[in-house]
This record gives structure tokens, sequence and C-alpha cells, in this order.
């Protein structure tokens, strides 16, 4: 400390000069933040699986919406004007790739004007990124919507913008805030107007400095961060920052209210306050590198504050000696005293309790925390949209899409199939089919679209029960039909009887009658046989040879009209109808063979026993079917999408339980089939929140473990004793069980929301034991100060509290205050965020801190300071 005296006016020069050439050269943290997205899951993460394989196959289009609600049914007027917005957007070109007119045809109608006719949907689908898209949505709101019309922009990439929009306005709100929210503070505190700026300067230039190398490792080393980066940053720089100010400028204040000169009462402050606070800082910067070890980049994006941590001790080190030096005793101007060096009457009232009775000290302690505790159902919610509220024009379109349609239809679970070789193949296509019923058998899915169901609706035509129907009918047609040969060849017969009398009995036509009789009960025969057996290979060999009698009939009587010219008329006219009679039979053969074939192919089909599914030759490569094709496969048909609808909110965490079936589902179903070898992966916001949830949850329970045996560590080497980080750390976990607890009471079971937010609890616990630490730091360092005076644990310990009582209620109403500057954010999480450190730390600094610590450490006596020895 010697050293930064003497040489205050280049340090502090040096550290301003190299704050701003930093900030100006640093890249922007926003946008950084902005690139890096919401969502930043792992690549195995299979909502990540299932984009890579689309971005690979050039086919990552993404679907926004353009919403219509109406306040009546749809008229002519509302038609022609839909007509004109889609011509008018699909002249907007690149990069949007189509346009679903919703009442371009009946079908459409169906699916894209809700039953009331009171919501249109207009798909409108862009392959672009998320900048890109949302850039289409502002042409859209500014160029295409007529005035006089309600419409909204809605989609997955769109709301995820307007969470950055709201985060970063939330960030700004936060900034102005906590700085009139210190400065009114320490305004109080000291009762000074010059000592609040020496915080302000400390804190303001670790935070510009800290926000500067966090955008440079960031751009240099992959570093992490998201749109939590900067809002802590902030808070925390700012709350703890102020925090160690406090204590510095007190323990000063209360040197030089001991009669030492300036230069004395600043080495003194930092031989005692300097290294509580190094201590403190050191726990602080522990405990959020261990952050760093997470896997999860959003939570690592915390990691940043261990950055800040460092850059502050630096600053603190460095900056406030030099006001220090400089103000000397005007710093408290125009104060002449301090009432943040006053001991604690609340702190010294309490101690008589956990001193002298720790055991009611503990009780009472319990009885206010345990039946919380109790309440905590850790209920989460991974609604997106609950972040940033219904004012935001994209929630207001999904609400409508909600509304009119469904909650499920607005953003479905999309199951992607990819395969190194075709998937639309006969032999292929039903397992799709046969995979659709099986997912939409779980309860929570209202339909599934698919190849074979493109509208949700199964298409009966390709069952092979419906087929057989089709066949059967098919065969009563063909019995029918050789029922009205029969009756032909009998008028026929009768007619050649007639002309054969006529002719004086010839024996030739005689001899064909009687052939043409003989046929004709083949023919039953056959008919019957058909009927019974429904034999219809021997039917059309039988056929064959009625058709070659037949032939040979009419060949005799075309012979026989040649010769006789009196009857060749009527001989003529009879051999026509025997060969009309032919050519039905010709027919009903054809059909017949058809058939055989058609079963004989169902008969090879293994897709057919399989799946109970056939798909007749040429299906695939029809006109009609090209439209299906279009929507649902990808990547020259090697690729194949299905769109699953569920009934429940899709952000809900029903619906991410329904997801997770939906994964199993599918893994079961395609065990034994053609897609049992083909990589499958799911996409949609539920796919994505169940993947969060699967990896958050893993995370938090990896990482606390990480920070709080880094914390027990460090504070067992500080203190040197491994009593007191137990109980330290175990005060801590009561302490923010019992502050979420509260904050689940409020927001699930007071504002009726789904759960507190996923990222919360993690970020919560972060804060909550990383800057609560702090504070039992500064009690029991002192309390270690005052044991090595010769001291009994209880003195030690009654005066520690009385002495540490004012610094600590302060500075944990600045930390609350600091974070009670997220409230006005309009971002939920950070809103929960803020309820549980404000909580943590009111209800640290009031109750657990000055009732639960002591009672503890006086009940182990000098024990506590095992195994190391006794302190003396």
């Amino acid at each position: 400390m010697h050293n930064v005296l003497k040489f205050k006016w280049p340090i502090a020069i040096g550290l301003i000069v190299l704050t701003v050439v930093l900030f100006l050269l640093a890249p922007n943290l926003t946008k950084q933040a902005e690139d890096a997205g919401s969502f930043q899951l792992s690549d195995e993460a299979s909502s990540q699986i299932a984009s890579r394989i689309l971005v690979d196959a050039d086919a990552a289009e993404q679907t926004i919406s353009l919403v219509i609600p109406l306040e009546s049914k749809i008229a002519d007027s509302t038609r022609q004007t839909l007509e004109q917005m889609v011509t008018d957007i699909e002249a907007l070109g690149d990069p949007i790739t189509s346009v679903l007119n919703p009442v371009e045809s009946k079908e459409l109608e169906e699916q894209l004007i809700s039953e009331d006719q009171q919501t249109i949907l207009m798909p409108i689908t862009v392959d672009g990124t998320d900048e890109e898209v949302n850039a289409v949505a502002d042409e859209i709101r500014e160029k295409i919507i007529p005035k006089d019309l309600t419409a909204y922009v809605t989609g997955e990439a769109i709301i995820n913008n307007d969470v950055n929009i709201s985060a970063q306005e939330g960030l700004q709100r936060t900034e102005i805030i906590t700085v009139i929210l210190i400065f009114g503070l320490l305004l109080a505190v000291f009762r000074s107007i010059v000592t609040p700026f020496v915080p302000l300067v400390a804190v303001g230039i670790s935070y510009l400095l800290s926000q500067s190398i966090v955008a440079f490792f960031i751009d240099w080393f992959g570093f992490p961060v998201s749109n939590y980066t900067q809002i802590f940053l902030v808070a925390i720089l700012f709350g703890i920052g102020t925090d160690y100010c406090i204590l510095l400028l007190s323990r000063y204040k209360e040197e030089l209210a001991a009669g030492h000169d300036v230069e004395k009462s600043i080495i003194n402050t930092y031989k005692t306050a300097g290294r509580t606070l190094l201590i403190s800082g050191i726990a602080v910067f522990i405990g959020f590198f261990a952050i760093g070890f997470a896997e999860f980049p959003i939570f690592k994006s915390a990691v940043a504050v261990a950055v800040g941590i460092f850059v502050l001790l630096l600053v603190l080190y460095t900056i406030v000696p030099f006001f220090m030096s400089l103000l000397k005793e005007k710093l408290f101007w125009p104060a002449k005293k301090s009432a943040s060096h006053k001991d604690s009457k609340l702190w010294v009232t309490m101690s008589k309790l956990s001193i002298n009775r720790p055991l009611l000290s503990m009780l009472v302690v319990a009885v206010i925390t345990v039946p919380l505790l109790f309440t905590y159902d850790n209920s989460l919610s991974f609604n997106t949209v609950d972040e940033i509220g219904s004012e935001y024009e994209s929630v207001k379109g999904l609400r409508a899409i909600e509304e009119g349609f469904g909650k499920g239809d607005s953003l479905p679970v999309q199951v992607i199939v990819k395969s190194d070789d075709s998937l639309i193949e006969r032999s292929t296509v039903p397992y799709f089919e046969s995979l659709s019923e099986e997912i939409e058998k779980i309860d929570g899915v209202e339909t599934v679209r698919s190849i074979t169901r493109p509208t949700g609706d199964i298409i009966e035509e390709l069952y092979v029960d419906e087929q057989l129907g089709l066949l059967a009918d098919g065969l009563g047609e063909a019995r029918d039909g050789m029922g009205e040969v029969q009756k032909g060849l009998t008028e026929v017969q009768s007619n050649l009887t007639a002309i054969s009398e006529q002719a004086g009995n010839s024996a030739g036509l005689t001899e064909a009658a009687e052939g043409l009789g003989q046929i004709n009960t083949q023919l039953g025969q056959v008919s019957q046989g058909l009927q019974q057996t429904g034999n219809i290979p021997q039917t059309v060999g039988a056929l064959t040879q009625i058709s070659g009698g037949l032939s040979e009939i009419q060949q005799g009587l075309a012979g026989a009209a040649g010769q006789t010219a009196e009857l060749s008329a009527g001989l003529t006219q009879l051999a026509e109808g025997i060969g009309a009679s032919n050519d039905g039979l010709a027919e009903i053969q054809t059909g017949l063979t058809e058939a055989v074939d058609m079963m004989q192919e169902m008969s090879d089909d293994s897709a057919v026993r399989d799946t109970g599914l056939f798909i007749p030759e040429g299906t695939l490569e029809s006109t009609d079917f090209e439209q299906v094709l279009d929507r649902y496969s990808f990547a020259d048909g090697t690729g194949v999408m299905m769109e699953v609808v569920l009934s429940e909110d899709p952000y809900s965490h029903e619906a991410i339980n329904v997801t997770a079936e939906i994964k199993e589902t599918v893994e079961r179903t395609v065990i034994g089939t053609p897609l049992e070898e083909a990589e499958i992966a799911f996409s949609g916001i539920s796919s994505i929140n169940s993947d969060l949830e699967e990896v958050s949850s893993s995370d938090f329970t990896n990482t606390v473990i990480i920070m709080l045996v880094s914390l027990f560590v460090v504070l067992a080497i500080l203190f040197r004793s491994l009593i007191m980080p137990l109980y330290m750390i175990g005060s801590l976990l009561l302490t923010y069980y019992t502050s979420i607890s509260i904050a689940e009471l409020i927001f699930v079971n007071g504002l009726g929301f789904d759960g507190i937010s996923w990222a919360v609890p993690f970020f919560g616990f972060v804060m909550l034991v990383a800057l609560g630490v702090d504070y039992s730091i500064f009690l029991l360092d002192r309390f270690r100060e005052e044991s090595s005076n010769g001291i009994t644990v209880r003195d030690a310990m009654r005066t520690s509290m009385a002495k540490m009582g004012t610094v600590i209620i302060t500075a944990a109403i600045i930390l609350a205050g600091t974070f009670g500057a997220m409230m006005p954010s309009g971002v939920l999480s950070l809103v929960q965020i803020a309820t549980i450190v404000i909580t943590g730390l009111l209800l640290y600094g009031l109750i657990v801190l000055p009732l639960l610590i002591p009672a503890i450490s006086v009940s182990f006596d000098r024990g506590v300071w095992w195994p190391f020895g006794k302190k003396k």
C-alpha cells in the first residue's frame, strides 16, 4: 500500500486512460449477446441436430405467420385484401420463398381460417437467418399490412428477437436506476455529498474496464456470453463494489477518528478491512469462476462476473486509496460523523439471544424458514413469451393463433428424419404413417401432419383393408359384368338358333349356337366360382379359354355371313355382338389380372404386413402428390419432416413432457423398420425446451457442487478451519431455498405463472451464495480479528456483531437495492432473480446471519477453529 500511495497519480491516470482506450476499441458487448442468441444448446442436443440436418440439406427455412384477427366472419372485401397482400408479399422477393394464400382453395381455407372465421393465418416461408427473418417482418409491417387492418407478425425468431430487445431495454433502465439508487443510499448512509462519488467512480471504472475485457475475450477466446452477462455485471459490480467501498470507507473513518494521520489510516484500513475485502473478493471470484465448469453456455456466461470481480479488486486497491489520500478528511464533507461506523443497536440486541441462548436462537431461525421450505415444489417454466409480456406484437399474434386454432397449432414439434438413401419409396412411406399413428396415440398430441396425412387426416385409400374393400367391389362389378355378358350371349344364341332354323337347320349355325350355349354355361360356372371362392387367377384362366371359344365362334359366323348372302346382315350383327361380349370379357380379364398383380405385390411387400398400408404404383409420382412432397420432404427425398401439433401450450411444462414421450415413441417405433438406420431429431420450441430442461437440470447440479466445494476449500484455507466453512455454506443454502420458496409462492401461487423461469434457480443460487458469503466473511473475519486479541469466543463475537452489524445491514440494503433496479426491466426472469436475491439478502442480513451464525459459532466455542488449533 505504501507504493500505491507513493505512485498514486501515475497509477490512477494510467488506469483511467486504459479504461477509456479499451472502451473505445472493444467490440459491442450488446451486439455479441444478440448474436449469441437466446438458446445456446450443445451440438449434441436433439433440436440442434435437427437444425444442422436442415442447414446441411439447404432446407433450414423458417416460417413466420401473419395473423389477422377479425371482429366478424370473413367478408368478400377481406378476401380481396388477402389476395392483394399475398401478391405484395411475394413481390418482396428474397429471402421470402413462399406465401400460402388462405383463400386460394377450400382445403387451405380449412387449414388457415379458424372455424368461427374470425382468425386468419397467412404462413410465410423465409430462407434466411434470424436477422433476415426479422427484417422481413419489419418490411411486411411497414409496406404490406393496410393501415385499417389489425394484423400481427409472429414466429419463433420474432419472439426471440423481442426477448433480446426487452433484455437490452431492461439493461438500460437497470443501469440508470442503479446509479441513482446507489447515490441516494450512500448519501443517506454517509450524510455526505462527496462520499457517494468515490464508490460510483471506482465501480464505474470497474464496470467499463471489465465490460471491455469481456468483449475482447469473447472475440479472442470464444468467451461465453448471453443477455444475462451485462445485466449481472451491472448489478453485481455496482452492488458488491459499493458494499466493499462502504467497508473500506467505514474502517477509514474509524481510523481517522482514532487520531491516526491519513497515510496511517489508509494503511490500517487495508490491513484490516482490506484483508476482509480481499477474502470476500476471492470467495466471490471463486464462486463465479466455478461457473466456467458448466457446460451450458448461458450458465457459463455468468463467468464474466469473475473478470469483473478481479478488475474491481484492482480498482479498489488503487483508485479508492487515491481518493482517500487526495481528499483526506474532506472525503466525508460536510458531515463530521458518519453513521456507518457506529455500533449496530439491532445486532447488539440480537446478539443477546444468539450468543446467550444459542439453541433458542437456532429454533427461531428454524420456525421462520422451515415451514417455507415445505411449500417449495420446484415448479419451472420454459415459457419464453412470459419473459416479455403481452404488449409485444409477436405475443399478440401468438395469442390470436391460440384462440383461433388452438395452442399447439402455433408452434408444432417437428420430427426430422434424414437418410443417405431416398425415403420417398413405396416400401418406406408406409412406415411414416405407422409412426404418425403411434405418435397420435400419445395423450397431449392433437394431430400429426406428415407425408401420408398432409392435412392431419388419414388418407384411408392407402390402407390395405380399404383397398381390399375396393377390390371386393371390383370383383362384384366383374361378376355383374359377366352376368351382362351371359345375357348378351343368351340373346345371341336365341337369334342364332332362329337364323339356323330359317336356313334349314344349317349344321354350322346349329353347332355355333350349341357352342355359345356351352360357353354361356361355362361363364355362369366361372361367375359362380368367383363369387364362392374369390379365386381370381383361376377365373382369369377360365376367361382366357372362354374368350378363345368366342373368338372361334365369331370367326365362324363371319365366314358363314360371307357364304350366305341373304343371312349376311343378321350373322354379321351376331358376330359383332359376340365380339362386343368378348371385348367385355377382355376388360374384365384385364381388371382381374391387375387385381391379381396388385394382390401379389401386397403379398410380397413386407411394409403391408408391418403397417397395413400399400402404396399403389404411380401414387408417389402423381401430380396430386407433388405438393405434399414439396412440403414434407427435402434433400431430394432423403429427408422427411413430420409436424406434431400438441393440445398443450408449446411453451408449457406439459408440452415438454409430451415431447419427451414423442421422442421415446419414435425411438421405439422405428426399431426393425427401414427408418431404424436413419438419423432422427426433433425441432420446434417444445423440443428446444425439452433439451433445455435436460441440460439445465444436470448442469445446475454439477456446477453447484463445483462451486460449493471450491468455496469450502477457499474458506477453509483463509479461516484455517473446517468447521466455519461448513456452517457458513449451510446457512447460505438455507437462505437460498427459503428465498426461492418465497419467490415460488409469489409468482406461481400468487401471480399464476406456470413456474419459476428455468434459468432463475441457477442464477439465483449463484448470485445469492456468491454475494451472501461476503456478509458472513465480513462478520467472521472481524470475529477472527477480535479473537486474536485474547478475549473469549462469546466476547469476540459480541464485539464483532456490534461493529459489523451496521456495515452488513447497509451493504445488504444497497445490494438488494441494486438488484431491485432489475424490477422495472420488464424481463420476467430478471424480476424473479431479483426477488430471490433481494429476499435472500435481507433474510440473511436481518435474521440468519445475526441469529444462526453466532449461535453455531459460540456453541463450538474454540472448537470452531478445528482442526488447525485455537486462536489466542
